[in-house]
């Protein structure tokens, strides 16, 4: 890949990246409730526009990324790495951050960082790209920022996913943060929220 086939990231670096953490708080504290990131992009495929704003709002030169190797082998790894400076990492277990955009078949949870019991804050957070975030089997959300109880129906994760959720939740502080992105929306999912499904 060239520079003349780079596609451009934020047009006003600044603004957009305040825009996307903006939307990026309110979909962690209102977990569960879809968050539409009003940015204009156009990222490489396969990124949808969500993933892309995370991407440019959240990495930067201290954040290890992994991606899945259909992935990192496209132009998406020189993307990112141009607008971000993030290093793309091989081991999942190093990332800070992990870009899943085939949902489906994506590696189990267990294989990102939880944290450390004196830091949990060095744990990962996965963006993964989903096909749906309204299509999928019904869920019922419980825990900080939901008033109650919320039903989440995200499509196109792993049979297992929800088991292996149930599993990271119970190590709370520790485990990994999650971030649908599906076009440009995007749900987020705290640790601390307990799913059933």
């Amino acid at each position: 890949m060239t520079l003349a086939d780079l596609k451009p990231g934020f047009a006003d670096a600044v603004f957009e990246a305040q825009a996307g953490f903006r939307a990026l708080l309110d979909a962690f504290a209102y977990a569960g409730r879809i968050t539409t990131v009003d940015l204009k992009l156009d990222p490489p495929a396969p990124l949808d526009v969500a993933t892309a704003a995370v991407a440019l709002t959240l990495f930067d030169f201290d954040t290890p990324v992994w991606l899945e190797p259909a992935v990192a082998s496209g132009p998406v790894a020189g993307w990112m790495r141009f607008h971000s400076g993030s290093a793309i990492v091989a081991a999942t277990g190093e990332a800070q951050f992990a870009v899943i955009c085939d949902a489906a078949a994506m590696p189990a949870l267990t294989g990102f960082s939880i944290g450390e019991d004196r830091y949990p804050d060095r744990s990962a957070t996965l963006v993964i790209q989903v096909p749906s975030l309204t299509g999928g089997p019904a869920t019922r959300w419980t825990g900080p920022g939901i008033d109650g109880a919320i039903e989440v129906a995200i499509a196109g994760l792993p049979d297992d996913f929800w088991a292996q959720w149930d599993d990271n939740h119970a190590l709370y502080p520790l485990g990994v943060d999650v971030i649908f992105a599906c076009g440009r929306e995007v749900i987020g999912l705290p640790r601390g929220i307990k799913v059933e499904a």
